[in-house]
């Protein structure tokens, strides 16, 4: 996500190392190469054009302030601010109102609208405590109801469906009265699409949405088509005047135009980001959080406020006195395995971390690479994987012709884990003598 940017834009500001301070023609020169690589991740001219002239005024405002501070650093800075306020200044939330609040879904086909219904109604049960009802209003695409269906059962919820019915009007409003009727919290309509905006479409949604009158309506669009996706979401809002915008593929091959000129060309907020296509693959969107990560800073922020969803205070606890002891054992090594796979996708995870997004670019880094790790450890007694020092030469070659490996790969996997508790064993020690101190996350 975003590197060929980011790639970039850390070339404009090498332009200005060694140099003393900002000055017209430095700045010029970096300004010119930021002007290219916004529009070469498919950002709109007039909107890099009057990007980079903001930040050019803002430049040369400051050439003579904060003397210490280095012009390429002073340069980040000043964009970092502007790209903020180009996606949005700050985050927004979503809005629900009414018992039941309802949320109308809009989109092309292949957007991942049905997708994302189902990824929000795991979020708002989960993280929000709500009751949610789903709405199966895609009455063309012929495999739409069964998926929503499948969505909802993978995220717990209940989905609205009339089979045999076409009216897509008529499927909303009786999903409203049934949600009302049976005390739901949030009714989320899915609705269908088409490849293209067409006038058909756009009467459709237009009429669910004057038929139930929603607290909330989002406009789901594919990150990786770039302007395309801005001259929809405009098509889209001139018509249904949506609250807010969804980003989904945010994992793949995307240059960035879309997150970055869709709030300047519809003035509205971009509200969630789906970045895999796991069911919990999807975050609340953060301008301050995206423009760290556009510059290479990384979202340390985001990756604590991920990790502590899967904590749990008193897993925490027996699992640092075992740490203590020295008894951290396989048993334990999954138990946290499984927290990392729920938070999301491993390579963006790694990508949070200041400076690994450019170390793991071109590595592939997949959900799969627990499952070589997993096979081992299940191939392995109770006793083994509770007590590790009685795996001898035996056991080993049972376990490489269980989990399909070889010896020397069990070999490697048990010296590497062994090296991992030592460590955090001398850590542990270090924390209670206080030579280390873990730090303090935000609660």
């Amino acid at each position: 996500m975003f590197d060929n940017l980011s790639e970039r834009l850390e070339g404009a500001f090498k332009s200005l190392k060694g140099d003393g301070k900002l000055t017209e023609i430095n700045v010029a020169s970096s300004i010119k190469e930021i002007r290219r690589a916004l529009v070469g991740a498919d950002v709109n001219y007039k909107i890099a054009k009057e990007f980079t002239n903001n930040i050019k005024q803002k430049a040369l405002g400051s050439k003579n302030v904060l003397a210490s501070v280095r012009p390429g650093e002073m340069m980040v800075k000043i964009v970092q601010d502007e790209l903020v306020e180009l996606m949005g200044g700050q985050s927004a939330g979503i809005n629900i109102k009414g018992k039941p609040g309802i949320i109308l879904i809009s989109g092309l086909q292949g957007s991942g609208k049905t997708t994302f219904t189902g990824k929000l109604s795991k979020f708002l049960k989960q993280k929000k405590g709500k009751r949610v009802l789903l709405s199966a209003c895609d009455v063309y695409r012929p495999a739409a109801i069964t998926q929503l269906g499948v969505l909802g059962e993978q995220a717990g919820v209940d989905v609205y469906t009339e089979e045999g019915n076409k009216n897509p009007v008529q499927i909303a409003q009786n999903a409203v009265a049934h949600a009302s009727k049976m005390g739901f919290d949030v009714v989320i309509v899915d609705t269908a699409g088409r490849l293209a905006v067409d006038e058909e479409m756009m009467n459709e949604i237009e009429a669910i949405k004057k038929g139930i009158n929603p607290s909330e309506t989002l406009f789901v669009v594919d990150a990786m088509t770039g302007q395309d996706a801005v001259n929809t979401a405009k098509s889209f809002n001139e018509r249904i005047n949506f609250d807010g915008v969804v980003l989904t593929k945010m994992d793949g091959d995307t240059r960035g135009g879309a997150a970055l000129s869709i709030k300047y060309t519809v003035g509205k907020p971009i509200k969630f980001v789906s970045d895999g296509e796991k069911m919990e693959d999807l975050d609340i969107f953060h301008p301050d959080r995206m423009a760290q990560r556009i510059l290479g800073m990384g979202d340390i922020v985001s990756l604590v406020e991920k990790a502590q969803e899967q904590f749990d205070e008193k897993e925490a606890k027996r699992l640092e006195k075992k740490i203590k002891k020295n008894k951290f054992d396989f048993n334990d090594f999954m138990v946290q395995m499984g927290h990392i796979r729920k938070m999301g996708n491993i390579k963006n995870l790694i990508g949070m971390i200041p400076g690994m997004a450019k170390m793991t670019k071109d590595i592939d880094i997949d959900d799969n690479a627990f499952n070589k790790i997993e096979a081992i450890i299940q191939s392995m007694t109770p006793q083994e994987r509770k007590d590790p020092s009685v795996i001898n030469g035996s056991r080993k070659k049972r376990i490489a012709l269980g989990s399909g490996n070889k010896l020397e790969e069990i070999n490697q996997f048990m010296r590497q884990f062994d090296q991992m508790r030592k460590m955090m064993h001398q850590m542990s020690k270090m924390q209670g003598k206080g030579g280390m101190s873990m730090p303090n996350f935000p609660k």
